[in-house]
């Protein structure tokens, strides 16, 4: 059974909030494919690592892509085995898996080893949207105005 979340409330009380709404409806909509199973971990405050499990897929069947804060995974496999398949447990079927990406996100490297993707994640914040300092002064904005127009005055 699905939860359906009502957020018009939210949007009569908020502005400029619309990517975050645009998360939570899609997020509520989301029928999921758990398939290719796989693992998010947080490593420190900016990096995070995405693992899949993909086994029998090569990089040849695996293509990775960021667009508008969406990174999506995509498989399918070309080979087929020769002969007769009498039983097909490993799964041979492609597949899309996407992840909502926070801004400043950026994908720093994948690899494939063992069956296992491994997608590393860094948040990358500008500099001038980083918090900064700011130096106090000892004069008075006030006072600096004040003597301006005392000179001009005379």
């Amino acid at each position: 059974m699905r939860t359906v979340f009502d957020l018009s409330p939210l949007h009569r009380a908020s502005i400029g909030f619309d990517r975050v709404f645009e998360l939570l409806e899609t997020a509520s909509r989301t029928q999921g494919d758990n398939w290719p199973p796989f693992d998010s971990v947080k490593l420190s405050d900016d990096q995070y690592r995405i693992t899949m499990a993909v086994a029998g897929f090569t990089r040849d069947d695996l293509q990775i892509s960021v667009q508008d804060n969406v990174l999506t995974v995509n498989g399918e496999r070309h080979v087929d085995h020769a002969g007769e398949v009498l039983h097909r447990g490993i799964a041979n079927r492609p597949f899309t898996r996407s992840f909502e990406l926070a801004d400043h996100m950026q994908v720093v490297s994948a690899n494939l080893q063992d069956g296992l993707l491994v997608i590393d994640l860094k948040r990358d914040i500008p500099e001038a949207l980083k918090p900064r300092r700011i130096a106090i002064g000892t004069e008075s904005p006030r006072g600096a105005d004040v003597r301006r127009l005392e000179s001009q005055a005379a």
